[in-house]
């Protein structure tokens, strides 16, 4: 780690991490590189090796801050003592979500890979984010739906998370795609990200 401030630190990898996240809206994850980050940020290219050794890692750390925003929300809503219907909170989190594409394109791509590719103690400080947002959901539903028991719960979360690698594929169609399902015969109906969650939350809290 460089000598300086805690503040110029973080400063630093905020400015690495936001890099990363603006290229990452126009280029592939195969296409960024460390160099391609490097000339995005104020500083030299070979800095980026004092605060993360990998590609991978900078994407975890960005994957990270999603996840802590995220959480951050929904706790708000947990704890602002509204009361909400199953289709009330299928709209919360379609609502956050639909606000959040480049956690889903992250959540995409090879996850396992990124996790792989980092060093533990980045992957140890990723998970505590992952937890807090499972915590985050978890919270939200002991809060609206009291009923709801523990094990109850936890096949929510547990099939709702897995459900969101496939959302951003399922939702951000290129003409490419396009033109290849139709050259195939293939029929695919196109949903926007608030449509896709809003429709498998409200079906995971039927009766509800």
């Amino acid at each position: 780690m460089p000598k300086g401030s805690t503040e110029l630190t973080n400063a630093r990898r905020e400015e690495i991490i936001n890099a990363c996240g603006e290229l990452y809206k126009t280029m592939s994850f195969k296409e960024i590189t460390i160099k391609e980050i490097g000339n995005a940020t104020s500083f030299t290219r070979t800095s980026i090796y004092n605060y993360f050794t990998t590609k991978e890692e900078i994407f975890l750390a960005l994957l990270q801050r999603e996840y802590e925003g995220w959480a951050n929300e929904l706790l708000t809503e947990a704890e602002s003592g509204k009361r909400l219907t199953a289709s009330e909170f299928a709209a919360l989190l379609a609502k956050s979500l639909d606000k959040r594409p480049q956690l889903l394109k992250i959540l995409s791509m090879n996850h396992y890979d990124m996790e792989t590719n980092s060093r533990l103690e980045n992957l140890v400080e990723f998970k505590r984010a992952y937890k807090k947002t499972l915590d985050a959901v978890d919270e939200c539903l002991i809060k609206f739906f009291p009923e709801m028991d523990g094990r109850e719960r936890t096949d929510f979360i547990y099939s709702f998370f897995p459900f969101m690698f496939g959302i951003y594929p399922y939702t951000v169609i290129t003409e490419k795609q396009k033109s290849s399902m139709k050259q195939a015969d293939l029929r695919f109906p196109e949903m926007t990200i608030y449509e896709i969650v809003y429709q498998f939350v409200s079906k995971m809290l039927k009766n509800r």
